[in-house]
């Protein structure tokens, strides 16, 4: 009688506790960019004067952004929240959470304190420190990490079907 073979057509699973942790980052994710954008969306005057303050766009580009990133900001977050072009969603999310970090980290060095606009605009916006937006941005761009890996990366995570007694290695079947 013949060894029987692996089937090689059977998935490699991710560990379920992988798979609720791709799910709820992605949630979160979402979340992040979808509540981000509300008030931008509401209010594009004050979401372009927090752009303004940053002192890095040319001032033709200012109100172009103020009106397009909050939108992008929504459709991104609610790819992510339905599962659809996730690898375009994940690497749009995580190329502006490095351009928002790099925003701040510039205008730290540049020593600015601006309002980051990230989640209400204008006035209405919480004085907080600009340590306090860095360490938030560093853990959402983990969060962006994860999901990067999960969508680009995905066998790192995958833990092998088992083995059925009997079977033998393909590279050592003759």
């Amino acid at each position: 009688m013949a060894p029987v073979l692996p089937n090689r057509t059977e998935p490699h699973a991710p560990h379920p506790v992988l798979r609720a942790a791709w799910i709820a980052a992605r949630w979160a994710m979402a979340g992040i960019f979808i509540y981000a954008s509300i008030d931008k969306i509401a209010q594009p005057a004050a979401f372009a004067r927090d752009v303004y303050n940053y002192q890095i766009l040319p001032d033709a580009m200012v109100n172009l952004t103020a009106l397009v990133l909050p939108w992008l900001e929504l459709f991104l977050g609610l790819c992510l929240l339905a599962g659809i072009w996730l690898p375009g969603a994940v690497l749009a999310v995580n190329g502006l959470l490095l351009l928002f970090l790099a925003a701040l980290l510039f205008n730290m060095a540049r020593g600015l304190d601006v309002n980051c606009g990230c989640f209400s605009t204008g006035a209405d916006a919480a004085a907080m420190s600009t340590a306090y937006y860095l360490i938030r941005d560093v853990v959402f761009l983990m969060i962006g990490a994860f999901l990067f890996i999960r969508v680009f990366l995905p066998g790192i995570w995958r833990r092998k079907a088992p083995r059925r007694p009997g079977t033998r290695k393909m590279e050592n079947a003759q």
